[in-house]
């Protein structure tokens, strides 16, 4: 790993050990809850008998609602304390996961063609360049194999709720693609009245250019694409809420990767 991926992971090891919502493993999962949960599009037949890997997705979520589903789960991760959690889940539901600790950008301990789904958490923000990510998935995938992404919406990557100003967000800071966001700690609740801060990983900025046309250029095809994220309309102008009304904060496409 490089000294980016060193640096964040071990921030996401903090964060996993404070509570992070990330990393706190699904315990309660009946089959229907667990295939809204990895597939609320909708883009998916049968799981059954897939073979999916979790992209920098510890935290002991998806692969188990995709285990239960009985998908042959892989999951990748950088981080030891988010591993740790599919293997407390795994545990749970008695499921056998493979775990493989390592980095996104390099995903050489798996053959071409290995995989049916590649299903990637959000996690390509902590990366300048994403273009290395989209290769790899792109050689892993099958013929006909899905790739669903989940990231950042970069067009409010430059605003938060706390920018409103009276009026409106005020976005900060210019569109550019490998931008490095302003960091910031993150509130992690638990369950108290106030939450923990915990100072977050380095994020960058990714043109909706890049995230559309560079996995286009590898031969996946796009299926669909969705803004998500966005919550009750009646929050309050200022919080959270309020904020993905007006700025969906993120974004979820479903690729395949040409049958040819």
């Amino acid at each position: 790993m490089d000294p980016l991926a060193e640096f964040n992971r071990e921030r996401w090891n903090e964060l996993s050990r404070e509570g992070v919502a990330f990393g706190r493993p699904w315990l309660d999962l009946k089959p229907e809850e667990a295939r809204r949960r990895v597939d609320p599009e909708g883009m998916l037949d049968k799981i059954a008998g897939m073979e999916v890997l979790l992209l920098a997705g510890g935290g002991g979520q998806q692969s188990a609602a995709l285990g239960l589903l009985g998908a042959r789960v892989t999951v990748l991760d950088f981080s030891e304390t988010q591993l740790a959690a599919d293997q407390q889940a795994a545990g749970h539901y008695g499921l056998s996961p493979k775990l493989v600790h390592g980095d996104m950008r390099d995903l050489t301990c798996f053959r071409d063609g290995s995989f049916d789904l590649v299903w990637h958490a959000h996690s390509l923000g902590f990366i300048p360049d994403p273009r290395p990510v989209f290769r790899e998935v792109a050689r892993v995938l099958r013929p006909g194999g899905l790739y669903r992404l989940s990231c950042n919406n970069p067009f409010v990557a430059a605003a938060d709720e706390g920018s409103w100003d009276g009026s409106g967000y005020v976005i900060r800071g210019q569109y550019r693609d490998g931008a490095e966001r302003p960091a910031e700690p993150w509130d992690i609740w638990t369950g108290g009245a106030t939450p923990k801060r915990v100072p977050g990983p380095r994020e960058f900025v990714h043109a909706l250019s890049t995230l559309v046309n560079e996995p286009a250029r590898l031969g996946l095809r796009l299926l669909g694409a969705w803004e998500d994220g966005i919550e009750d309309a009646g929050g309050v102008p200022g919080n959270w809420g309020h904020f993905t009304t007006v700025c969906p904060p993120y974004l979820v496409f479903w690729w395949q990767r040409d049958r040819a």
